[in-house]
């Protein structure tokens, strides 16, 4: 059994914005300044705000899909949920593998500048005799640290970052400003000097700088912690891009004005920016306090870059269990701290493990290759998410000037890997290569979650190549069961449900997964709400373990969750679409019928695109011995004659076929007809004239069970004159099911039935 509850929505605004602004802001300054310098001389500068633009144009995609698919796992997720579950897993370890590299390299820088600071001890791992110097020592400390406020919550890894990144831009600003007085603008001349290729050195510097813009798309990777994701998500991610542009810009021209760009040191062990602060600081007579500063920054950009790192590698970590291309035991919430602590702890592990390893430099820097791969492909998923229509997708926020946005997003991001170094590509397509395996090997089996992109493809299939539909065809995923999802709110009807819902299960050889929506109040936080269940519901767990035991009766596999929110009936369809639920059997309540505030009555949800097969039991005992099945045809006949088979299949029920009509010959071939494209030919069929409603309760005194379309009639006509399915419902003295197919349909069937 797996008792789950969502993830607490504690960041806002400006703590968004910092997990950005500081994964992005150490390694441009403090790390690579010598390196870039000697690649493109001053025009370095401009690679990178070269790198800014083409991050720019990701940035915009990844705030339209963070929008409308405000998940944890970001980047990851929308590639999955738009290209399927093999782009998913390339996406998925390219970049889980990426921040974890990258964690372990800042982490690494950290124990470098703390190593300054404080005598640190050289060691040597007992039994396996590995030694670590006196950074790798600081390393591991700093590490465990980071890994263990992640594990505590999001909304404390929020607070620490904006406290750093808040310190980290006051004191990058003094310098620039103190900088800047001392610059000689003649030293940046020629711009583009020859000895370092020219002009032509911008996009190879630009390769070279980019690992310093793969802070923004982290932001996506906690969206679903987001509070009002549809505004704070594409101010933060946007908001990142160009603050930190304009800063690596200004810094560069800073260093380079102060010092000659010739004599910043081409590695990574050089420090220009204590060079130029000795010398910026000098003239007011600080120097010792401005070198100080620049290191304390250094600390702090290494500190904030390495646990934001942690933050988003973890939760993409935590999004791939959840979809089932890796364990999905790696979903489990802390009960406390309501953060994917196991998530966190596998992740935080291989940090320490590389950070032990020691040397993941030229690592860290495929793993921005890899960051570009999966750039490049969510650009593909926002086109093809726009292109494919689908009505679930509905962002607060689209990308301006479509599609020239997404189409230069994809290739400046896979078209920037060429100027990488071939052992860093190389590595990456190791990765690349290695996704594609995993998938096959193992998360093709598991994975139920198909691609929006291969079931537009096969939607189409009479229209597109076959080449195409085969591969669509030929990349599905195969695992999975069939899974009857039943929210339970009301103890009296539990059992009811279940059995209802385990016959189906049991029938399809499926999984039954009972859910209870414990509803907060509108002034309380869901973190707050989640911490305090049994101040909500004091039973809250009595109603789940009685479902396990009644479900497993049959036999069947069952998974019971609790989900905390703010609302009823959206959060159980989210709910449907998060669990890959296949059928939905609900109880009814009053709550259906109307609702404070509404036109339409709450029912009406169910007239809208639904994630999947719905049938909500009106129960007055649960009885399938004589199953009564009014038809007049239609998509949701075809469900009820599809649950009547299951019903009979597993309690050999007597199925009856209504057909209401004013020619009773005609009626009788309809009935036949259907009956035998349904497989029912032993049904009774049944055929009246006159009015339906009375013509169904008539029958129905004779039957233990009625199961019915539940949307018969359209919108307008409900509103009108009130709907059959609602009469029947009220005026029958068995129980009835009311049935209701997945499908998408147009405003005017909306409004005017079918």
């Amino acid at each position: 059994m797996t008792d789950d509850e969502e993830l607490a929505k504690d960041l806002g605004l400006l703590s968004a914005l910092t997990i950005g602004v500081g994964t992005m802001i150490g390694a441009g300054i403090f790390v690579l300044p010598g390196q870039a310098a000697a690649a493109a001389g001053p025009a370095v500068a401009l690679s990178f705000v070269v790198g800014g633009v083409i991050s720019l144009f990701t940035a915009l995609s990844a705030s339209e899909l963070g929008t409308a698919m405000p998940k944890a796992g970001g980047s990851y997720y929308y590639v999955n949920h738009a290209l399927g579950p093999l782009f998913g897993s390339v996406a998925g370890w390219g970049n889980w593998m990426g921040l974890a590299f990258a964690s372990a390299f800042y982490t690494l820088g950290f124990g470098e500048y703390l190593a300054t600071f404080l005598p640190l001890p050289a060691l040597t791992i007992p039994g396996i005799g590995i030694g670590l110097s006196t950074f790798q020592t600081g390393a591991l400390l700093a590490g465990a640290a980071f890994i263990a406020v992640n594990y505590v919550g999001a909304k404390e890894t929020g607070n620490v970052q904006i406290v750093i990144v808040t310190l980290l831009v006051g004191i990058l600003t003094v310098f620039s400003v103190l900088g800047i007085m001392q610059a000689d603008l003649s030293t940046l001349r020629p711009f583009f000097p020859s000895e370092t290729g020219g002009a032509a050195a911008i996009l190879p510097a630009t390769g070279l700088v980019f690992v310093s813009f793969l802070g923004f798309a982290k932001i996506t990777t906690v969206a679903e912690e987001l509070k009002n994701p549809g505004r704070n998500l594409p101010l933060a991610v946007v908001g990142s891009v160009v603050i930190v542009t304009v800063m690596y810009a200004i810094i560069m021209v800073v260093l380079m004005g102060v010092i000659n760009w010739r004599q910043l040191g081409p590695d990574f062990t050089s420090t220009p920016v204590l060079d130029v602060a000795e010398i910026a600081f000098g003239t007011v007579g600080v120097a010792a306090v401005g070198v100080g500063l620049l290191t304390f920054a250094g600390l702090l950009a290494t500190a904030s870059s390495a646990n934001a790192s942690i933050l988003a590698s973890s939760r993409i970590n935590f999004a791939m269990g959840r979809d089932r291309l890796i364990s999905d035991k790696l979903n489990a919430i802390h009960p406390n701290f309501a953060t994917p602590y196991r998530s966190i702890a596998v992740t935080g592990g291989l940090i320490l493990l590389f950070i032990v390893i020691g040397d993941v430099k030229t690592l860290a820097k495929a793993g921005s290759v890899l960051h570009l791969i999966v750039y490049g492909l969510l650009n593909v998923a926002l086109i093809v998410m726009r292109e494919a229509d689908r009505p679930e997708y509905q962002p607060a926020f689209e990308v301006p000037l479509y599609p020239v946005v997404p189409i230069l997003g994809a290739v400046t991001s896979f078209g920037l890997i060429a100027f990488m170094e071939p052992v860093e590509i190389a590595l990456s397509l190791v990765f690349v290569v290695g996704g594609v395996a995993w998938y096959l090997a193992y998360a093709r089996g598991q994975a139920e979650k198909k691609g929006v992109l291969s079931q537009y493809i096969l939607d189409q299939a009479d229209e597109l190549p076959d080449p195409a539909v085969d591969a669509a065809t030929a990349v599905q995923p195969d695992g999975g069961e069939y899974r009857v999802m039943v929210p339970l709110a009301n103890p009296e009807h539990e059992t009811d449900l279940i059995t209802l819902a385990s016959a189906i299960a049991k029938q399809r050889g499926g999984t039954v997964d009972a859910v209870h929506i414990v509803t907060a109040p509108n002034q309380t936080s869901i973190s707050q709400a989640a911490a305090n269940l049994d101040q909500l519901e004091a039973d809250y767990h009595e109603i789940l373990d009685q479902a396990e035991r009644d479900a497993e009766t049959f036999g069947v596999p069952v998974e019971t969750h609790t989900i905390v929110s703010h609302r009823q009936f959206e959060e159980l369809f989210d709910a449907a679409r998060d669990h890959r639920a296949d059928l939905v059997v609900m109880g009814w309540t009053d709550g259906l019928r109307s609702s404070p505030g509404r036109v339409e009555s709450a029912f009406d949800d169910l007239a809208k695109d639904l994630p999947c097969d719905f049938l909500v039991l009106k129960d007055r005992g649960f009885d399938p011995n004589r199953v009564l099945v009014p038809t007049a045809g239609g998509p949701d006949s075809d469900l009820s004659a599809e649950v009547a088979k299951l019903l009979q299949a597993e309690y050999g029920s007597e199925i009856t076929l209504l057909h209401v009509t004013d020619s009773p010959a005609e009626g009788e071939q309809f009935l036949e007809e259907w009956a035998a494209s349904r497989d029912l030919s032993d049904a009774h069929l049944q055929v009246e004239t006159g009015d339906v409603e009375a013509a169904i309760e008539r029958a129905a005194m004779q039957h233990s069970m009625v199961i019915i379309g539940a949307t018969e009639e359209g919108l307008l006509s409900r509103l009108l004159r009130g709907a059959l399915v609602m009469d029947v419902v009220d005026d029958v003295g068995c129980s009835v099911l009311l049935a209701e197919q997945a499908r998408s349909r147009g405003l005017i069937e909306r409004l005017l039935g079918d």
